[in-house]
């Protein structure tokens, strides 16, 4: 009995051991030489005029819009924005070499981001897209990491605020506070596949204008 109690907590060990190396891993998986690394990732609320950069999203589900006419501050114009992401990366070599001779990264290590995938989850658990959050969605991006890049993407879709559960936020004072999870999916200049997740708080909401 105690033998086998042994065995038993003995691979429990070995799988939580395989399960902490795979996560810290993942980002060094694959054939590539080079990864991304996501140096900051921030929100801009979609308005009339463009926002500032901010680590915490605020996005609003509609939007009173003044201007052109016939839009007016007596006569406002509901409008519905989408939201934008940005994101700042470089590139770092896997093997990088020694303190007195330091591996260089070269063009053949630059890594291209083609697409990203965008989810949202819930700290309570409550993800179900549709009822508990926004559907998840893939987005098209073109950009080419080496030194630091900044790059603009779509975080929320017009489409998100016009579905639920964002729809019924229109009227109701309540909160959503969300998770949005970004993957981005590229290629090194000898076509090996790299990706890169980041993570983002949105709070969803009716805010008014401000």
């Amino acid at each position: 009995m105690t033998s086998m109690r042994n065995l038993k907590r003995f691979l429990a060990l070995v799988a939580l051991g395989t399960t902490a190396t795979s996560c810290g891993d993942v980002v060094r998986t694959g054939r590539a030489p080079s990864y991304l690394v996501i140096d900051s990732l921030q929100g801009i609320r979609g308005a009339a005029t463009t926002g500032t950069p901010e680590s915490t999203l605020i996005s609003d589900v509609i939007t009173n819009v003044i201007a052109p006419a016939p839009c007016a501050q007596d006569n406002p114009c509901p409008t519905i924005f989408g939201d934008s992401g940005e994101a700042t990366m470089h590139i770092a070599l896997k093997d990088p070499g020694t303190a007195t001779a330091p591996s260089t990264p070269t063009e053949v290590n630059a890594i291209t981001i083609t697409r990203y995938h965008v989810e949202y989850i819930r700290a309570d658990g409550r993800n179900s897209p549709g009822i508990d959050v926004p559907y998840g969605f893939d987005g098209a991006v073109t950009v080419t990491v080496s030194a630091a890049t900044t790059f603009g993407f779509q975080l929320v879709r017009v489409a998100a605020k016009q579905e639920a559960p964002l729809v019924q936020l229109k009227v109701s004072k309540s909160v959503i506070t969300t998770i949005a999870r970004v993957t981005f999916y590229g290629r090194d200049q000898a076509g090996n596949e790299v990706t890169a997740t980041g993570s983002i708080q949105v709070d969803f909401g009716n805010y008014g204008d401000f």
